[in-house]
């Protein structure tokens, strides 16, 4: 497709197959983006920012980087933390 004719390689060469093509909208993405870090969420590895926030009674804990929330015993109540 070099002249923009929409001529390209057979099955299908067309507009927006390359990587990352497009924006959020459609792709099921709210906003057009993940925010929160490199990988946002509450997954492992999200980040050194944050709180360790304990499932069963809500407390909160700054979250130390190197240190999983789910390694940290809550100190109200002895639960296991987790990542908000």
């Amino acid at each position: 497709m070099p002249r923009g004719d929409m001529t390209g390689p057979p099955g299908g060469g067309g507009r927006g197959t390359g990587r990352g093509g497009g924006g959020g909208a459609g792709r099921g993405m709210s906003g057009g983006g993940m925010g929160g870090g490199r990988m946002g969420g509450n997954r492992p590895g999200a980040g050194p920012g944050g709180d360790c926030v304990c499932p069963q009674c809500g407390a909160r804990l700054p979250h130390q980087a190197g240190v999983p929330c789910y390694n940290i015993t809550c100190p109200k109540c002895g639960a296991k933390m987790a990542r908000s």
